[in-house]
């Protein structure tokens, strides 16, 4: 089992953002694994456990928005959050041109 998944929606079109891309990055700001949202806005990454500590999901939101012909306040959407154990972690992220938010999803 993946140990961090994500789910990005484009609230203003009312469907899965696919194609964005994303990043998860350590402390540090090391690069762990990075992939690309599915057809249906879905994203498994990072490795099978991820160890303690804080993490960063960065989703590129302007090349998404570019593509469509959007304009977009955010260019990209940082969320940080932190591991504390070995339990699935997910990010969901709802977007659009000019807000977004987030939670702690199951």
């Amino acid at each position: 089992m993946t140990h961090l998944t994500t789910h990005v929606l484009d609230g203003a079109a009312g469907a899965p953002a696919s194609g964005v891309d994303v990043k998860l990055l350590d402390a540090d700001g090391t690069t762990v694994a990075s992939g690309r949202t599915d057809a249906d806005g879905r994203l498994a990454l990072g490795p099978d456990e991820l160890s303690a500590g804080t993490y960063a999901l960065v989703f590129a939101t302007g090349p998404y928005f570019a593509a469509r012909g959007t304009e977009t306040f955010y260019p990209s959407v940082t969320v940080a959050f932190t591991v504390a154990d070995t339990r699935h972690y997910h990010v969901p992220l709802l977007l659009s041109p000019f807000a977004y938010s987030t939670y702690r999803g199951t």
